[in-house]
């Protein structure tokens, strides 16, 4: 026969450790949650920094871009400029070319003497070289060695033009790709704040997990990007 007092202790422990087992849980409990709240401070934090800095170098880089296009736009203004002097010291030795023409057709050789003096240096040069070489050319326009003022720079000014555009248009790129990975970012603080919320648990870690993930995919690629200070 059992002794009641015997069967009250066996009771009273089946009690204590079921409270045991409670206060155990209550805090291991409380414990994954403190965790769980600690880390999404952190994605939250981390993920708010990153933010700021696409929207820093977004802003930067378009700073790049409208410099690079104020540039190209300078630059082919004076390129036009210096294209316009090539152009007018061309016509000038068209005109003292065809009074040379003129005057060697008219057999009027102190005229002629008269005129080639008068050459422009650029001009001279590639008169020289014309008949120099027997005069095959159609004329010291079409030698390679006639570049009247301004040609050089108008070209080079051109190229500098094409280049800064060029350039202006990856900074616009960069900046944009800046913006894009902000909208990364944004889905991070989306379900890190959703995780925070009276969930299930596990939909609770899940949709941390998913922000986690996405800010080390973000922070990855953010990696991969050029820097400006």
């Amino acid at each position: 026969m059992t002794d009641p007092d015997d069967a009250q202790d066996a009771h009273a422990d089946e009690a204590s450790d079921a409270r045991d087992e409670t206060w155990v849980e209550r805090v291991e409990e409380r414990t994954g949650k403190t965790l769980q709240e600690v880390i999404t401070v952190i994605v939250l934090s981390l993920t708010a920094v990153l933010t700021a800095w696409c929207g820093f170098q977004s802003s930067k880089w378009g700073g790049e871009m409208s410099i690079a296009f104020s540039q190209a736009s300078s630059a082919r203004i004076q390129a036009a400029n210096a294209d316009g002097e090539a152009r007018t010291a061309r016509g000038y030795d068209l005109t003292i070319w065809a009074n040379y023409v003129n005057a060697v057709a008219e057999d009027n050789t102190e005229l002629a003497d008269y005129v080639r003096e008068r050459f422009t240096p650029e001009f001279k040069v590639a008169f020289d070289d014309w008949v120099a070489g027997g005069r095959t050319e159609s004329g010291p326009f079409a030698m390679p060695s006639y570049v009247p003022p301004g040609t050089v720079q108008a070209e080079e000014l051109s190229a500098r033009a094409d280049t800064r555009f060029q350039a202006a248009l990856e900074n616009n790129a960069r900046g944009d790709r800046y913006s894009l990975l902000t909208v990364l970012f944004a889905l991070v603080l989306f379900f890190a704040a959703i995780s925070g919320r009276d969930l299930a648990p596990w939909v609770s870690r899940t949709f941390l997990g998913i922000a986690i993930v996405l800010m080390v995919v973000g922070a990855v690629i953010l990696s991969t990007f050029p820097v400006i200070v």
